[in-house]
């Protein structure tokens, strides 16, 4: 557990500090906008899906804490390359060991993403963890409208 512990430090340090695809996009399949009151994390997510329902690349933009800027980053890491319906599994996957007290995923199938593991235990912190991934169903489905953790 210590082991997990200090890769979930480095991982939020790292990806917090130099986030990866952290840039606009031009022509997007599908943006939509995050918004975490609570903490005041706010995050534009960008997704282009080729027609073969491929996710081809995936960035976000904003401002937000370590955990959530984290986040964001690597889920534009873990997304491209994966059908947008693969996409749609992980997040579930992802937000479900975060929220869900029954959740049986296995961790170990999340790869990186399972360093978020223990932000469960701080509920506050779950919606830093999760806004990225919230937004991204939001893009996916269409939705035009802001997504908030409230």
């Amino acid at each position: 557990m210590n082991e997990l512990r200090e890769l979930y430090q480095e991982l939020v340090l790292d990806h917090g500090k130099k986030p990866r695809n952290y840039r606009p996009m031009d022509e997007p399949y599908r943006h939509s906008v995050g918004y975490n009151p609570v903490c005041g994390d706010k995050l534009s997510l960008f997704v282009r899906v080729n027609e073969s329902d491929v996710v081809e690349d995936v960035s976000f933009q904003g401002t937000g804490c370590a955990i959530s800027t984290a986040s964001a980053s690597l889920l534009t890491e873990a997304l491209k390359g994966k059908t947008a319906t693969e996409a749609m599994d992980l997040m579930r996957q992802f937000t479900a060991m975060l929220i869900d007290p029954e959740n049986d995923t296995d961790p170990d199938a999340l790869g990186k993403l399972a360093v978020f593991e223990g932000v469960k235990d701080f509920p506050v912190r779950v919606k830093c963890a999760t806004l990225a991934w919230r937004t991204l169903e939001a893009a996916l489905d269409g939705r035009d409208t802001p997504v908030t953790t409230e």
